[in-house]
């Protein structure tokens, strides 16, 4: 079953706003860089800017810039914002009336899926639009020479 891009891409657009340092980016510009509707861009900026993570200016000029410093926004503050908060789905309870391995199994699942969860949530924190930014310019700086 495929996974939502969701974070990926409002990631990318959290460090190309970061790497425009303050200055109004539209939609369509952000669309163009990460290969995707300008509607797409815009449906994320309304998730973005609802945590708090983006402004939006309008008019000529306007455009969205980070409501943070770049690092001060964590990748799972972007998570958060774009993401269902639900990584693993389980299927339903299985009925009273079937074998011990049906009724118990989405129990016991409960405790290794939320440690897994957490897992994610603390290398997510760990790491800023900054850092994420710091490392392309790394990564730019490799590939040039």
């Amino acid at each position: 079953m495929p996974t939502s891009t969701r974070f990926a891409v409002s990631v990318h657009v959290l460090v190309l706003l970061a790497c425009h340092g303050g200055r109004p980016v539209r939609s369509e510009t952000i669309a163009a860089d990460v290969g995707t509707n300008p509607a797409v861009i815009r449906a994320l900026f309304s998730r973005l800017s609802a945590a708090g993570l983006t402004a939006s200016h309008r008019g000529n000029g306007g455009g969205a810039v980070l409501a943070k410093a770049p690092s001060d926004i964590r990748l799972l503050d972007a998570y958060l914002a774009v993401e269902d908060h639900e990584i693993f789905s389980v299927h339903r309870a299985i009925s009273q009336d079937t074998a011990a391995i049906g009724r118990f199994v989405v129990a016991s699942l409960s405790a290794p899926l939320r440690q897994a969860r957490q897992a994610l949530e603390d290398e997510l924190a760990a790491v800023s639009i900054e850092d994420i930014a710091a490392s392309m310019t790394r990564l730019q700086a490799n590939d040039a020479g």
